[in-house]
């Protein structure tokens, strides 16, 4: 049963104890099931689980997300992965299971960045069904929030880490008060909820020279848009395919937030070359190791000890893809939707977009730049829209 209080382990941290949350009125809207989730835990079940209700209302399909630290490493929508394809070999579904639509959303929105997600917590917007429950069984997570859980996925999931998985059945009709309050440093701060969903409108205003959209493009910077919401800022957020491709978070520079995104995406077509898939690893290398071994393939170098140790993960040695090999293998992705918090105020992010394919991108608009910013994104043959919102998270 839900009660208007719950006991935390510790704070953010060990030393910073007693923890705990509570609801200022009322029941707190969520009940735990299993497992004894902690401050930074709830942090990161809430802030995931307004993303995901987010996506499903905006989108109609089911939604999952991936979060680290307050942002979100990975999400994604409930689109099909066809059994065997490259998509699928790059993803790393679990074996002999069929893929439900919820499934198939956790399994994309872990799989881009699967070395951030990671002890991730995971979210998803609709009832959890088995498929689902075996993917997120077989990964190293720490919790999970959903509206609902089936018996049988209920029972797989509480077995997790001997019973200590945290499980948190989330109340799908809450709404938080209009006004939220947060304390730093014995201040209390207070503003309006930041309750933007993309409505018909979106993506706003279209100012480059190029204007259509499919409705494939317009989900993808949806799901960027959304996703950039709970990116803590700076954020800058890559999504293609039904899936956020990577995010660039926290970052004090506009250009190095599109870095760290662009960067992430171009990794996750890399993953997908031939010589990524083929990887020679050795029997028994479990999902972490082989993930890192992958992230450490993409490397142009490394120090010896640590290529010592890396290449234990194989059965032979591999040879490393050059830059040309990159860039050609790159050159062939479909264009990807983009995403930013705030405006650009120069035009060196649209040029590295372009670098990863970025074929249409959301943001506010109000630089002074905006001109510049519309004139490198024709030169790309980019479609650029002004939302006409900032969305900044902190």
């Amino acid at each position: 049963m839900s009660s208007s209080e719950l006991t935390l382990r510790y704070g953010c941290n060990p030393h910073q104890a007693p923890a705990r949350a509570f609801a200022a009125e009322g029941d707190l809207p969520f009940e735990v099931l299993s497992g004894s989730p902690g401050y930074i835990n709830l942090l990161d079940a809430l802030n995931s689980w307004r993303l995901v209700r987010d996506l499903s209302r905006a989108t109609g399909l089911p939604a999952a997300a991936s979060f680290k630290h307050l942002s979100p490493a990975g999400a994604a929508l409930g689109l099909p992965i066809e059994p065997d394809s490259d998509l699928a070999r790059a993803l790393f579904p679990p074996k002999n299971v069929e893929l439900s639509p919820l499934a198939c959303a956790y399994v994309r929105a872990r799989g881009a960045d699967r070395v951030s997600s990671f002890g991730d917590w995971a979210a998803l917007s609709d009832t959890v069904d088995v498929p689902t429950a075996r993917a997120l069984k077989i990964e190293v997570s720490d919790g999970v929030i959903a509206p609902d859980f089936e018996p049988e996925a209920l029972e797989i999931l509480a077995a997790k880490k001997g019973g200590k998985y945290p499980i948190i059945r989330m109340d799908p009709g809450y709404e938080p008060p209009e006004i939220e309050r947060r304390e730093v440093f014995g201040i209390t701060l207070e503003q309006r909820d930041n309750s933007w969903v993309p409505g018909d409108e979106f993506p706003g205003e279209i100012v480059t020279a190029k204007t259509e959209l499919s409705s494939e493009a317009r989900n993808d910077l949806i799901l960027a848009a959304l996703t950039v919401k709970y990116v803590q800022s700076n954020s800058i957020v890559v999504a293609g395919g039904g899936q956020v491709l990577g995010a660039g978070a926290g970052q004090q520079s506009r250009i190095h937030c599109t870095r760290l995104a662009c960067g992430k995406a171009d990794n996750w077509w890399l993953r997908q070359h031939p010589r990524v898939l083929d990887l020679p690893f050795v029997d028994g290398l479990k999902r972490p190791g082989r993930d890192n071994a992958i992230d450490q393939f993409l490397l142009e170098r490394q120090p010896p000890a640590i290529e010592a140790l890396w290449l234990e993960s194989f059965s032979e040695a591999p040879t490393r893809l050059t830059a040309d090999e990159k860039a050609e293998w790159i050159a062939k992705r479909p264009p990807a939707a983009l995403a930013s918090d705030a405006f650009f105020p120069f035009r060196d992010s649209i040029d590295r977009a372009a670098e990863s394919g970025i074929g249409y991108v959301v943001h506010p608009g109000g630089s002074i730049r905006d001109a510049e910013v519309k004139e490198a994104a024709d030169e790309h043959g980019m479609i650029v829209a002004h939302c006409g919102v900032r969305l900044f998270h902190h």
